[in-house]
């Protein structure tokens, strides 16, 4: 297994995964080459092509992994505290990987592979993290099951990340308080912070 806890990779692979998201975020989605990132890491272009087929994929994982201490569900003992620890760790990462999103983002528009890709790895984290979440929540009886519709799931996330790939417009630990706090506790409960 990985390196770190939670990774899939081994330690060699999570190194690969890293340097793909340097080289992305200096070259971005176009000029990235998997020539470019085995050159770069001393590994076999059949290496890189085993593992992953296609620049597409070898993009998600490197994405995904790069990004992967966000969707880590925590466990604070309240909903509201959940809700701002794991708004704060993806508003980071968002921050962190901005440009790397950014491409990313946009060839998913041309590339329907990476575009389902994403979908399955990306976003699917982020909602089972908060279906974590909302469980811990409605088994402390915090709000009850039919508070949770498949939409609340994309709010938090999709919002920071929004916020992340728009210039000048970073989401901060207030943005994600306000969200938590005017948007998402309101919804769930009904009763306003």
């Amino acid at each position: 297994m990985g390196d770190s806890p939670g990774s899939k990779w081994t330690p060699r692979e999570a190194e690969l995964l890293a340097v793909t998201l340097e080289l992305l975020r200096q070259h971005g989605y176009d000029r990235l080459t998997v020539e470019a990132v085995a050159t770069h890491a001393k590994a076999s272009k059949a290496t890189m092509y085993r593992r992953w087929p296609s620049k597409g994929d070898l993009v998600v994982a490197a994405v995904t992994e790069g990004t992967r201490g966000s969707v880590v569900p925590p466990n604070t003992g309240s909903l509201r505290g959940d809700l701002l620890e794991f708004g704060c760790a993806v508003s980071r990462q968002c921050c962190e990987h901005a440009s790397t999103m950014r491409a990313v983002l946009n060839e998913m528009s041309h590339d329907p592979a990476l575009s389902e890709a994403m979908q399955s790895e990306f976003v699917h984290q982020r909602k089972q993290a908060l279906a974590a979440v909302f469980a811990a929540a409605i088994e402390r009886g915090e709000i009850a099951a039919d508070a949770v519709n498949p939409e609340i799931h994309d709010l938090l996330p999709g919002y920071l990340v929004f916020r992340s790939v728009v210039a000048g417009r970073p989401p901060t630990e207030d943005t994600v308080r306000i969200l938590v706090d005017q948007v998402l506790l309101p919804s769930l409960t009904g009763v306003r912070v």
